[in-house]
C-alpha cells in the first residue's frame, strides 16, 4: 500500500465510521463562521493533534495538497468581488479591493484549509473492506447496500485496466485511427457494456454465495473503542477553542450576515 492509500498511523485503531461523524461534528460549526481567528486556531490545533498521533507533514501534504490550490483560488476570488468596506485600495470596473475584501479573502482561503486539511487526513486512505464491516455492523445500514458499494469500490480499479485492453484490442483490429472524440465515445461505450457484464457476473456469484441473504453473520467483528470516542473528544474540543475563542475575541462572523 502507498502513503496515499494507507491509514495514517494514530487512525488505525479508529473504526472507520468515526472519521465520517467527527467530520460531520468538526464541520458544521465551522462553516456557520468566516472570520480568521476561528479558522487559524483550528488549522493550528490540529496541526498540534496531527503531530501527537505521529501524522507527519508528508501524509498531511499528500492527501490535502489540491486544498493548496484551491484556497488561493477562493481567496483570491473573494479578495477582488467581496463586497467593500472600509479603505479602498484599488478599483477596476467590478474588482474593489479593500480592508474588507482583503480581511475575506484571507479567512475563506485559511478556512478552506481549516475544514479541509483535517477531513482529508482522517477520510482519504480508509480501507474500504473496514469500512464496509463499520457501515453494516455500526451503523447498521442494511447490508446488501454496503456490500454492492463495497464490491464497486473493489472493482473501480480494474477499470483503468479494462480502458487499456479495449484501446490496445481495437487498434490491434485497425479501429484506432480515428478522431479521438469519436475513439473515446467508441471506447467508453465498449468499458460500459463489460461493466455491466462483470456486474451482472459478480452479481449472481454473490447471491449464490449467500450475501444476499436477511441474517448473516461477519468475519471481522467491527467494534467502537476508546479510541474512537478520544478523535470525538478531540474534534470537540478544536471545535470548542476555535470557535469560543472567535467569540470572546468577538471577531465572530455568522455566514448569514453575507460575505459579498
Amino acid at each position: 500500500m502507498t502513503a496515499l492509500t494507507r491509514t495514517p498511523r494514530g487512525l488505525d485503531r479508529v473504526n472507520p465510521v468515526t472519521p465520517f461523524v467527527a467530520a460531520v461534528l468538526y464541520s458544521v460549526p465551522m462553516l456557520l463562521t468566516i472570520d480568521l481567528v476561528s479558522a487559524a486556531i483550528a488549522l493550528g490545533a490540529w496541526i498540534i493533534v496531527f503531530a501527537s498521533a505521529g501524522i507527519g507533514p508528508r501524509t498531511v501534504l499528500r492527501r490535502s495538497w489540491p486544498l493548496l490550490l484551491a484556497a488561493p483560488l477562493s481567496a483570491v476570488s473573494m479578495l477582488l468581488y467581496a463586497e467593500p468596506g472600509g479603505r479602498i485600495h484599488a478599483q477596476l470596473w467590478l474588482i474593489v479591493i479593500s480592508d474588507q475584501s482583503i480581511e475575506l479573502a484571507l479567512a475563506i482561503g485559511l478556512r478552506v484549509l481549516a475544514i479541509g486539511v483535517p477531513i482529508l487526513v482522517g477520510l482519504v486512505g480508509l480501507d474500504p473492506t473496514r469500512l464496509a464491516d463499520g457501515l453494516a455492523q455500526v451503523a447498521r445500514l442494511p447490508h446488501r447496500f454496503v456490500l454492492a458499494a463495497l464490491a464497486g469500490v473493489r472493482l473501480f480499479g480494474v477499470l483503468g485496466e479494462d480502458w487499456r485492453q479495449i484501446a490496445l484490442a481495437r487498434r490491434a483490429r485497425g479501429l484506432g485511427d480515428t478522431g479521438a472524440v469519436r475513439r473515446a465515445l467508441q471506447a467508453a461505450f465498449a468499458l460500459l457494456v463489460v461493466a455491466l457484464r462483470r456486474g451482472g457476473t459478480l452479481a449472481t456469484a454473490m447471491e449464490a454465495r449467500g450475501f444476499g441473504d436477511a441474517e448473516r453473520t461477519w468475519a471481522r467483528p467491527s467494534r467502537l473503542t476508546r479510541a474512537d470516542a478520544v478523535l470525538l473528544l478531540v474534534t470537540a474540543v478544536v471545535v470548542a477553542l476555535a470557535v469560543g475563542t472567535a467569540l470572546a475575541t468577538g471577531s465572530f462572523r455568522p455566514v448569514w450576515q453575507g460575505a459579498l
